[in-house]
């Protein structure tokens, strides 16, 4: 197992969670939700935490239907996984079929509603894909998903960066 930490990003349509692990790879723990933009705050945001956190790799997750095929979401899983290499530390995609089912499952159980949840179930399915991505790198010696090759484009300006 390789040491050192992982950030776990959970994309969605309106919002994105994060999730750590811990420096040793055993446990992972939820950071915050990102409002999707399409100004680039998004991914100056991540850029952010980057910086801060220093990961081993960025584990992003990747959505397949049920049967394993692709679909709109899985494309736009890669297109963001695609930006996030340009922050210059690995990106992986990962298998994160039914995350987001067993996000919304724990909180039930918790006692949170779906709609008292929302700012939260990101982040959940964030670290759901964070353990289960170090869990199969534990298990199997083999980083998790597969690497998104660096990316040649640069990351989206941040709102500073357009300031006349």
């Amino acid at each position: 197992m390789r040491a050192g930490t992982r950030l776990g990003v959970d994309v969605g349509r309106a919002r994105i969670g994060l999730a750590r692990s811990d420096p040793h790879a055993m446990l992972a723990t939820p950071i915050e939700t990102v409002r999707r933009a399409d100004d680039g705050s998004d991914i100056a945001r991540i850029a952010a935490i980057v910086a801060e956190i220093e990961p081993l790799e960025i584990v992003v997750g990747l959505p397949l239907s049920m049967s394993g095929a692709e679909t709109a979401s899985t494309t736009d899983s890669r297109e963001f996984a695609d930006r996030l290499a340009a922050l210059g530390v690995p990106v992986r995609l990962v298998d994160e079929r039914l995350t987001t089912v067993s996000a919304q499952s724990a909180l039930h159980r918790s006692g949170r509603s779906t709609k008292s949840s929302r700012q939260v179930i990101d982040q959940v399915a964030a670290v759901i894909l964070v353990q289960h991505a170090i869990d199969a790198e534990r298990s199997t010696g083999n980083p998790p998903g597969s690497l998104v090759p660096a990316s040649t484009q640069t990351p989206s300006p941040t709102p500073e960066d357009r300031t006349p």
